[in-house]
């Protein structure tokens, strides 16, 4: 039986979809380092993870037979996707299921820190009676800036014009305004006039220390600054300085340079001690409801490369959507993109009186894929020549 392990506490849910599809599915509650990782998938054919355990080229050339791995988040950048690509590795996120609750969690830390809570509750904690509406805001009115215009920067503009709210974004992209949402042309001019700043941006290696001092600088005086995306991105050190300076009023951080593997671990930031502060374990997208969606949906993609070879939404691989088999075996061949590969594959068939029943290829970058259905099962010297085509990277034989 295939073999799948799930890593930091995925839903059950999902394994129990691998294990109606036929999976011996082993779960675990925390991340793994990377030796012990390459110990774990001993055997294993599908790994399952979030985003504290790092899949590295090491791992990846110490368990050549793993076929695909499912990033039960949207980030993909614990995963060297190019290597895993180049390695017949398929990687799978999902780049929508938690949207909504990332969304929730910054609206609600907007009206928090406008409204000055985690100060207000500070102070009752420690006896202190402040029944003040000194620095408190409304929502209404005040201009929010998004760093990051992809589908939860997006989908926040709507939700926070409805509140009333007025919304400038800065992308590098050329994006679609939603609804009444100025787009800016360079990131000072967002900067300089958002009550809120709030970055959305993805997990490239370029937006390392993104936004740092001078970026701070910008910001408009008691301004309100936010970072649910990743933690690489903004400069905390800096932050600390500006809220300590009285530049910014307050600041929600839901990501961190350096985070613990697991539940329990012991965890500190000089951002502890700030007044109006809001700070959560990485937990934006973390609801019921959002890792339930993300469990059918990865697992799903992971049923459907293992079952039938479709590639449908890997993030590192040529997409092909795939129906069932039409034939009596489905041939999956993953390539280096080179000049005739394709004619190559029907010629081995062609030379054994092997009919082809249906075929699909996609090419992306430096790989080719090509699924071929065939009428008869191909003998062990067909599928050896098969593996010896030039440029050949994994090939399998899909019932």
């Amino acid at each position: 039986m295939p073999q799948a392990l799930l890593l930091e506490n995925i839903h059950p849910d999902a394994a129990k979809s691998l294990r109606d599809h036929g999976f011996t599915v082993t779960t675990m509650k925390g991340a793994l380092s990377e030796d012990e990782l390459i110990e774990a998938l001993d055997g294993v054919d599908l790994l399952g993870v979030r985003s504290k355990t790092t899949v590295t080229r090491k791992v990846i050339d110490a368990r050549p037979n793993l076929s695909a791995i499912g990033c039960f988040c949207i980030g993909t950048n614990q995963v060297d996707l190019d290597y895993a690509g180049t390695h017949g590795i398929a990687v799978f996120n999902a780049p929508y299921s938690n949207t909504r609750s990332v969304v929730e969690l910054v609206i609600g830390d907007i009206i928090c820190l406008l409204r000055r809570i985690p100060a207000h509750t500070h102070h009752m904690k420690h006896g202190m009676w402040d029944k003040s509406a000194n620095g408190s805001h409304e929502v209404r009115g005040k201009t929010l800036g998004i760093i990051g215009y992809g589908n939860i920067g997006s989908q926040l503009s709507v939700l926070a014009e409805a509140l009333g709210m007025r919304v400038m974004f800065y992308d590098l992209e050329e994006k679609l305004a939603l609804g009444n949402a100025q787009r800016c042309e360079t990131l000072n001019e967002l900067l300089e006039q958002s009550d809120i700043v709030t970055l959305h941006v993805d997990g490239r290696k370029s937006n390392t220390g993104f936004f740092g001092e001078d970026q701070f600088a910008h910001m408009k005086q008691d301004s309100i600054f936010l970072n649910l995306s990743r933690g690489f991105v903004a400069d905390l050190g800096a932050l600390k300085q500006h809220l300590d300076s009285g530049h910014i009023a307050g600041a929600a951080v839901d990501v961190f340079p350096i985070e613990p593997k697991k539940t329990g671990d012991p965890f500190e930031t000089a951002l502890a001690d700030e007044d109006n502060m809001i700070l959560t374990p990485h937990i934006g997208g973390s609801t019921l409801e959002a890792q339930e969606s993300i469990g059918h949906f990865v697992s799903q993609r992971l049923e459907d490369y293992w079952e039938k070879g479709s590639t449908s939404l890997s993030v590192n691989m040529p997409q092909i959507n795939l129906s069932e088999n039409r034939g009596v075996a489905r041939i999956a061949h993953l390539h280096s993109n080179l000049p005739g590969v394709l004619a190559r594959v029907n010629h081995v068939l062609g030379e054994e009186n092997i009919n082809i029943a249906a075929q699909a290829l996609g090419t992306e970058g430096e790989l080719g894929y090509v699924v071929t259905d065939v009428a008869q099962r191909p003998n062990r010297e067909t599928l050896e020549a098969l593996r010896s085509i030039e440029g050949t990277i994994r090939m399998r034989v899909i019932s």
